[in-house]
């Protein structure tokens, strides 16, 4: 299974340490660039999926970067991520070639729901998970047995794919809470293991006995036996 690429561009070692751990978490590749012509060396050396831009740039500035690369390319999507939020400053973002444009503060499920959307639109890399004949399609977030489709819930489908999209890593409650409910506390990890038990019952030939939704215990869960 290969992992989209992703190029953050910002000149704040904070905001950039933020994003590199939760795209990391998400199961993205990420590379960094802290000024603007670190980030044109960076497009340049490729292959990308998809540019996180801000705007305001030491070096050379987010748009120049971003007018540089559209005569480059039209098909590589830019998220630009700027404190620049007045509506005349979306539209210029917009008109010099960005895909969407988040403005500063920001919250992390919206951006990740961004990206998201915005690989979808691109193709992607090609995304899939095999557990026997069950398949993930990580990029429409939908999972087949043969040619029948298996229905999840929306926290189901946000588990088994943030479990999908961290191939042999251990990942804890307090991520699965994070990522499927946007809160954690302790008494809210019971809701974990509720779904995770109904994912087995659809996932997994044995339930009793899992072979794909593995417990680590005292520490979370992780996808095992994967065949693609």
């Amino acid at each position: 299974m290969s992992r989209a690429r992703i190029l953050v561009v910002e000149d704040d070692p904070g905001i950039v340490a933020g994003l590199r751990e939760k795209l990391r978490t998400e199961g993205y590749e990420v590379h960094a660039a802290l000024d603007g012509e670190a980030a044109r060396d960076a497009l340049a050396a490729g292959p990308l999926d998809l540019v996180i831009l801000d705007l305001m740039l030491p070096r050379l500035d987010g748009l120049s970067v971003l007018r540089w690369l559209r005569k480059r390319t039209r098909s590589l999507p830019v998220l630009i991520l700027s404190a620049k939020g007045r509506e005349e400053e979306k539209v210029e973002g917009l008109r010099a070639g960005a895909d969407d444009y988040l403005a500063k503060p920001f919250g992390l499920r919206e951006l990740m729901a961004r990206i998201e959307a915005l690989l979808r639109r691109a193709g992607g890399p090609e995304r899939t998970v095999k557990l026997g004949g069950v398949l993930l399609d990580l990029k429409s977030r939908k999972v087949y047995r043969g040619k029948l489709e298996v229905r999840l819930s929306p926290k189901e489908a946000d588990i088994l794919f943030l479990l999908a999209r961290n191939p042999g890593r251990t990942v804890t409650r307090e991520e699965i809470l994070e990522a499927a409910w946007g809160s954690w506390s302790e008494s809210a990890t019971r809701a974990v293991d509720f779904h995770i038990l109904h994912l087995r019952r659809k996932i997994e030939p044995d339930p009793a006995n899992p072979r794909y939704i593995l417990t680590r215990h005292g520490a979370g869960y992780e996808l095992g036996d994967q065949d693609g």
